[in-house]
């Protein structure tokens, strides 16, 4: 292995090393730990050390970094104090997850570093939000991101150099290719000879380096952040690299021939580089030994502290709390009863506040397909572009998940995040982003998500099953999301302008046909709808037919049909639902509908019955009733999606508990 010192220094030099050494003897301590059950699980790095070492050293410290599960010297390299890595591997509430998640899943804004998930692909996208961040706000900085050979088998790898491209994002994807995926050799995950291959076809340059040299690591990416500063534009840098032990410790190595590690083994990071500096009298056997002690001593320091530290108290509100960041709603949102207000189409509302939390927070970037210049194919960002730019309207390639990791990128630098999916069915290609990043990540490390999802949704104009699906109860179903779902012009406006402000990533759906079909009262000042309360819109005394979104006017209109004296309770919010107004009309009339678009089976209706049945019974007179759409997909042809839709089942069941 050829070193070229270059103009470098000789602290330079044996900073590296120091460096270098660290994760090194942290590993052969913690392989020991595991051994004794005082660690459970261990992802060693041993042997790919001079690519976390030297890529990290080489950026500046402000500079974000996104590793993985083998990137120990990063958070060593940013000086994280070993007592609290410690406390992390070992579950404890010293550690940077308060004992919710392991290994290096997690981030720590104070050092720079955002953490993965087990996915692997998400964090990508994630440094592409970062580093779009840096741009809007003029700040010359550069933003690296790791990913091994086998998780850029991914779609969100794809996606995420697909965004950086087009954007030109000043982002340093780096490959750690120690040619395996867990036990997969690279012959099986792709056919390229090399990811350099790649770059081109995005539109990017790549560069290759040998991955245990630390030396050209270091000097690599220290060239390319300083050009990269001056010049944003993505880098995709391949390490050539072998990994000495297991995916992690309990797989083993038996997979791998014996004569790859015999060959690796001769280009050990830390051997080869602590040889050429004795070689080169730049580091005698006395400065050897005293680095290691003094690691040795600060490892050992530090695991005291963790080891004496008790593991978390369980504690069932907390953990609750934690899901989501606290906030409370500036209570001067609401308008006076005789503000100035305009009649509205329900699109028109959804529009106008959009605009107006664009004027009100100048960190909001809206991102989606075609809502730049197009306006969106719905018309709702019409006109923005002219009055906010298009650095904060943003068109996206269609790249669902990376634009959402974008998001969230976005909302660890201080920003806010609109990302409209173009109809709600196009959110499963974003989905993990979502259920796993978003939704999780105030929980595990204490950074909030500030993403309004906003998700057209719904059928009844024959658009066939992949435009007319109501998937809401997905998302019901994940705690720390929270969902909203508005119907009519005024809660739109209001709930939308909630959603924006809350610091906690919202689902916001808006049902298509009722754009153009409904018009109301909204004040043309900004206000709020609060998240979490339900609105009685009609009050009776016959039953209570608890609904939201499309449900409301299905069952205002039979009402009025039939006569019927009933309670409608529009949710509005579907996730925190409000109990207490559902209690609260219960009690009322005793008889209860549950009534929801959405599916029958799975559907939110079904978690609302059993709640009133735990909570509620001894005020019902009659079985809870849920109307729901067929358990089908949603058909195409019009006769045949009028009988997947609920209304005349909702008539039905209506009669049938009158008769009880």
């Amino acid at each position: 292995m050829v070193f070229n010192r270059k103009e470098y220094s000789q602290d330079v030099l044996l900073h590296l090393y120091q460096n270098l050494l660290k994760p090194r003897l942290i590993e052969e301590k913690m392989l020991i730990l595991l051994r004794q059950g005082k660690v459970s699980k261990w992802f060693s790095g041993i042997g790919q050390e001079a690519i976390s070492v030297g890529s990290t050293l080489a950026l500046e410290a402000d500079e974000y970094i996104l590793p993985l599960h083998r990137n120990l010297g990063v958070f060593t390299g940013r000086n994280v104090p070993l007592d609290r890595l410690f406390a992390q591997w070992q579950g404890k509430t010293h550690g940077f997850t308060k004992g919710r998640d392991r290994s290096f899943h997690f981030g720590t804004n104070e050092h720079h570093i955002v953490g993965m998930i087990s996915h692997l692909g998400p964090q990508l996208a994630v440094a592409d939000g970062i580093a779009l961040a840096d741009l809007l706000d003029k700040k010359h900085k550069v933003t690296l991101v790791y990913s091994g050979d086998g998780g850029a088998s991914e779609g969100d790898f794809h996606e995420a150099l697909n965004v950086a491209a087009v954007w030109q994002l000043p982002v340093i994807f780096m490959i750690e290719n120690n040619g395996y995926g867990l036990s997969t050799p690279s012959n099986e995950q792709f056919r390229f000879k090399s990811f350099t291959d790649k770059g081109p076809a995005y539109g990017m340059e790549a560069v290759q380096i040998d991955g245990n040299n630390v030396l050209e690591v270091y000097d690599t990416v220290r060239r390319l952040a300083e050009d990269l500063r001056q010049n944003p534009r993505p880098i995709l840098l391949e390490a050539l690299t072998f990994r000495m032990r297991g995916h992690e410790e309990a797989s083993g190595t038996k997979y791998v021939p014996q004569e790859l590690f015999e060959e690796w083994a001769q280009k050990d990071p830390v051997e080869t580089y602590e040889k050429w500096l004795l070689d080169e009298n730049l580091l005698d056997q006395e400065a050897r030994m005293r680095f290691r002690e003094t690691i040795k001593r600060e490892i050992e320091e530090g695991l005291k502290v963790a080891d004496a530290l008790p593991m978390p108290v369980a504690d069932v509100a907390t953990e609750i709390a934690d899901m989501y960041q606290p906030f409370e709603p500036a209570s001067s949102e609401q308008p006076a009863a005789d503000a100035p207000s305009t009649e509205k189409r329900y699109v028109d509302a959804i529009s106008d506040g959009l605009r107006q939390s664009m004027e009100r927070y100048p960190e909001l970037v809206l991102m989606g397909q075609d809502i730049a210049e197009y306006g969106g194919v719905f018309k709702i960002t019409d006109g923005f572009v002219a009055q906010f730019g298009k650095e904060r309207v943003r068109n996206t390639p269609l790249c669902e998940s990376a634009i959402l990791g974008v998001g969230l990128g976005l909302s660890i630098r201080g920003k806010k995040a609109m990302v409209e999916m173009q109809f709600a069915d196009f959110v499963t290609c974003g989905f993990n982003q979502i259920v796993n990043n978003l939704a999780k990540s105030y929980y595990r490390w204490g950074q909030h998500a500030d993403v309004v999802v906003r998700m057209p949704t719904g059928a009844g104009s024959a658009a066939g099953p992949f435009h007319s699906q109501s998937n809401e109860a997905w998302f019901t179903h994940t705690p720390g999301l929270k969902v909203v779902f508005p119907s009519n012009p005024h809660d739109a406006k209001g709930l939308l302008n909630a959603a924006i402000e809350d610091p906690n990533p919202v689902m916001y759906f808006e049902h298509k046909l009722l754009y153009r079909s409904i018009s109301g009262p909204v004040p043309d000042a900004y206000y709020t709808t609060p998240i979490g309360k339900a609105a009685l819109v009609r009050e009776g005394e016959e039953m209570s037919i608890i609904t939201y979104g499309m449900g409301v006017h299905w069952a205002t209109q039979l009402a009025d049909e039939l006569n019927l004296s009933a309670d409608i309770l529009d949710l509005r919010t579907l996730l925190p639902w409000d109990e207490e107004a559902v209690r609260k009309t219960v009690r009322k009339t005793g008889r209860v509908i549950l009534l929801h678009e959405d599916t029958l089976t799975g559907g939110l209706g079904g978690e609302i019955a059993a709640w009133i049945a735990e909570h509620c019974f001894q005020h019902l007179d009659a079985p809870v009733q849920r109307v729901a759409s067929l358990d089908t997909a949603v058909p195409f042809a019009p006769p045949l999606e009028k009988i997947f839709l609920p209304q005349q089942r909702l008539r039905e069941r209506v009669e049938k508990l009158l008769a009880y």
